[in-house]
């Protein structure tokens, strides 16, 4: 192996990379206008695998989910004639330092189930399977999704095994957040459709940007009260919420009556309402004691969309925290929503909204 050099690709590196797939692969391969794409990428790490003469023997192709601690081995690579030489080992290793120094937590994969060596090459650095995407391939092969956590803590956090329930509609991922923590505090308990669109129905703020209205802390702490569960709310705005996003007044003035209404009905409960942001320590302390924090974020850090969203809390370590994702993009799979590692500074500057910087959070425990 002490003839065989590591480096970042570039672009002129673009015709031997075409050639490499042309070796390596039926279909799928990567095009031409793909490599020039992630050659210098800041969303992405490609490297190769060069020896003594100049020939590029291999290459490996990372992808970095915006805003997230995931890492995806999008593509990797080694000529036939080179293999058995570890060169895939050191490009795999490499690229999982490269995720490191990016503040990446995972390493997730997808495989053909049919390649037993790249499967076992998998596995003898830490990979396990997590799930499987049927037909993935062109040639209709299914895919077998494997994850290896690359950051390791002294003070690891567990994750608490908690259900996943995917938003039905584009409004009700405040529903979906509090149905899946009920699901966590209560095993009887099963989200459905149903109690998504009742859950919204009794917690929407009526108008927001546009369309439908969403759901704010207030009315989820009501809903959840109202079914046996205590509820704290965390909020740093004592009026409505949300104005921003309307501009007629009288939008306004129904929004104004529909906080009003909210906090009459809750101060007959013993529903705690803190108008202070909940930080980083008091969501880790829910969590310690068996509570579950939904956090409302802006979406912007991660899909450039500034939107207000709810997500689930699963657990924070020193670094990250790790949410569930409701919305789920049309090319991607549950499975990438659940447990998704994200920087704690990140994550705690995506913990507002708006102009007014909004930061609002529910935690829901057992009464």
């Amino acid at each position: 192996m002490s003839d065989i050099h590591y480096r970042a690709a570039e672009k002129n590196d673009v015709n031997a990379l075409l050639a490499i797939e042309q070796g390596c692969f039926r279909g799928d391969r990567l095009s031409r206008r793909s490599f020039l794409h992630f050659v210098g990428s800041d969303r992405a790490h490609l490297s190769v695998a060069q020896d003594g003469g100049g020939t590029l023997l291999g290459y490996c192709l990372i992808l970095f989910h915006r805003g997230t601690g995931l890492a995806r081995l999008y593509s990797i690579a080694t000529l036939p004639q080179a293999r058995g030489r570890g060169i895939a080992e050191q490009l795999l290793l490499r690229g999982e330092q490269a995720a490191l120094v990016r503040g990446r937590a995972f390493m997730r994969l997808e495989v053909n189930t049919g390649n037993s060596g790249a499967i076992r090459l998998y596995q003898r650095l830490g990979y396990t399977p997590f799930g499987i995407y049927h037909d993935y391939y062109e040639d209709h092969a299914d895919a077998l999704r494997m994850q290896k956590r690359i950051a390791v803590y002294p003070h690891d956090a567990e994750h608490r095994s908690l259900p996943f329930y995917q938003q039905t509609t584009e409004f009700t991922c405040g529903p979906a957040c509090l149905m899946m923590a009920m699901a966590a505090l209560d095993a009887n308990y099963h989200p459905s459709r149903s109690d998504e669109l009742k859950l919204w129905r009794e917690a929407t703020t009526i108008y927001m940007t546009s369309g439908h209205g969403g759901c704010g802390p207030h009315g989820l702490a009501l809903a959840a009260w109202r079914r046996g569960y205590r509820a704290r709310v965390f909020v740093n705005q004592h009026g409505p919420l949300f104005l921003e996003g309307v501009r007629r007044p009288e939008k306004k003035a129904v929004l104004a009556q529909v906080h009003r209404d909210f906090l009459d009905d809750l101060a007959a409960t013993d529903v705690e309402l803190s108008h202070r942001a909940a930080d980083i320590a008091t969501l880790r302390a829910a969590i310690e004691h068996g509570e579950t924090p939904l956090v409302l974020i802006s979406t912007y850090r991660f899909d450039r969309q500034k939107s207000p969203h709810w997500v689930l809390v699963t657990a924070i370590d020193e670094r990250f925290a790790f949410i569930h994702d409701p919305h789920i993009e049309p090319e991607r799979a549950p499975l990438d929503n659940q447990y998704v590692p994200i920087d704690i500074n990140a994550f705690f500057n995506s913990m507002q909204f708006g102009q007014q910087r909004l930061r609002a959070a529910l935690i829901i425990g057992r009464r």
